[in-house]
C-alpha cells in the first residue's frame, strides 16, 4: 500500500514572490516540488504550466504538471533535482564544450512555433512580442531603482530623462523582427542537469522577439564569469550552428545582439537593485558590479558613444564597483 503521507521541505527561492517547497513521501523514492505564489498567480502558475506544455510538445525538457490550481496559488510540477548548468559551468575548466550543448538546445528552442498555445483544459493562452516599449519598461528599471541608490533625486531625473531618449533611438535600430520564441531568461541557473538531458525551468515570461535576446542571456550571464574569448567562441558556435540568414545577415545580426545586451544589463541591474531595496534579498548586490562589466564590454561599440558617454557623466566607475554604498 502506497503512503500518501509526504514532508514538505522549502529549497531556494528565485527572484520572484513564489516559494518553492520538495514534497517527499514516506515510502517513495520519488519527489515533487510544489509552488506557491500569492502575486501574479496567472503568470507565475498558469502562464508557466501552460509555456512548460509547450516544450514538451516540441521534445524539450521542462517540467510536468503533475496537479494544482493556479487561482487558488499552487501548482505541483516534475522535481528537477539541484543540478543547475550555472554550477557545472563554474566549476568545469572545459567551458566551451558545455556552452556548446547549451547552444544547441537553444537552437531547438527557437525553432517552437510561437503562436498560440492552448493547455491541458483547452483554454488557449498567446504569447506577446516584445515591442519597443516593453523594452523600454524594463531598461526603466535602471532609472527608477538603480540610479536613487547612488545619485540626487533631480541628477536621476535630469539623466532618466536624456538616456530615454537615446535608448529610444537605439531600439528602433534593431533589424530583426518579433519572430522568435524567446525563453527570457535562457542563462545557467535556469538550465538543470537531469540524468542525461538538459532541462529548462523558469519560463513563465516567454515572449516573442528577437533571435538574438536567449543568445545574449546565455553569453552575458550576470551570475557566470567568463572570458571575451569564450564569449566571442559561444556567438560564432551558435552563427555556424542556426539559421544561415543569421550567418548571412552577421551584421545585423551582432548589430541586435549588442543593443539588447546593453538593454538587457541596465534592466538586470535595475532588478538586482530592486531585489534589493524592496524585497531585502541583499545577496543580489554582489553581482551588480560584474553586470556592470557586462555592460561597459557592450559599450564600446561605436553606435553607443552618447550612451557611453551619458554614463560615464553621471556615474563614475569608482561608483559602479561599490557594493557597500547600497546599505546606506
Amino acid at each position: 500500500m502506497i503512503s500518501t503521507k509526504y514532508k514538505l521541505s522549502p529549497i531556494s527561492n528565485d527572484a520572484s514572490f513564489r516559494k518553492f517547497y520538495r514534497k517527499k513521501y514516506d515510502n517513495r523514492s520519488l519527489s515533487t516540488i510544489v509552488i506557491f505564489s500569492k502575486r501574479n498567480k496567472f503568470r507565475n502558475l498558469f502562464v508557466y504550466s501552460v509555456i512548460n506544455q509547450l516544450l514538451l510538445k516540441n521534445n524539450i525538457k521542462a517540467p510536468k504538471l503533475i496537479s494544482g490550481n493556479h487561482k487558488k496559488g499552487f501548482i505541483e510540477i516534475e522535481d528537477f533535482g539541484d543540478i543547475t548548468f550555472r554550477n557545472i559551468i563554474r566549476k568545469n575548466r572545459k567551458k566551451f564544450n558545455i556552452y556548446k550543448k547549451l547552444v544547441n538546445l537553444l537552437i531547438r528552442v527557437q525553432k517552437i512555433d510561437p503562436k498560440t498555445v492552448s493547455n491541458s483544459i483547452g483554454k488557449n493562452y498567446k504569447l506577446t512580442e516584445y515591442s519597443i516599449k516593453e523594452l523600454q519598461k524594463e531598461s526603466n528599471l535602471f532609472f527608477d531603482w538603480y540610479l536613487p541608490l547612488i545619485v540626487k533625486k533631480n541628477k536621476a531625473s535630469l539623466m532618466k530623462k536624456i538616456l530615454k531618449k537615446k535608448l529610444e533611438i537605439l531600439y528602433k535600430k534593431l533589424k530583426f523582427k518579433n519572430t522568435t520564441f524567446v525563453h527570457r531568461d535562457f542563462h545557467g541557473s535556469n538550465l538543470m542537469k537531469v540524468k542525461d538531458q538538459i532541462g529548462l525551468i523558469d519560463s513563465q515570461d516567454a515572449i516573442i522577439g528577437n533571435p538574438t535576446y536567449d543568445l545574449l542571456s546565455l553569453i552575458d550571464d550576470a551570475r557566470i564569469k567568463t572570458s571575451n574569448q569564450l564569449k566571442n567562441n559561444i556567438l560564432n558556435y551558435y552563427l555556424n550552428k542556426s539559421l544561415r540568414i543569421y550567418k548571412t545577415k552577421r551584421k545585423d545580426f551582432i548589430n541586435d545582439f549588442n543593443i539588447l545586451s546593453v538593454q538587457r544589463s541596465l534592466k538586470i541591474i535595475g532588478i538586482f537593485s530592486r531585489l534589493y531595496k524592496r524585497d531585502k534579498k541583499k545577496q543580489y548586490l554582489k553581482l551588480i558590479p560584474y553586470t556592470w562589466g557586462l555592460l561597459e564590454l557592450r559599450l564600446k561599440n561605436e553606435m553607443f558613444k552618447e550612451v557611453r558617454n551619458i554614463l560615464n557623466q553621471f556615474i563614475s566607475s569608482r561608483d559602479r564597483k561599490k557594493i557597500k554604498f547600497y546599505a546606506n
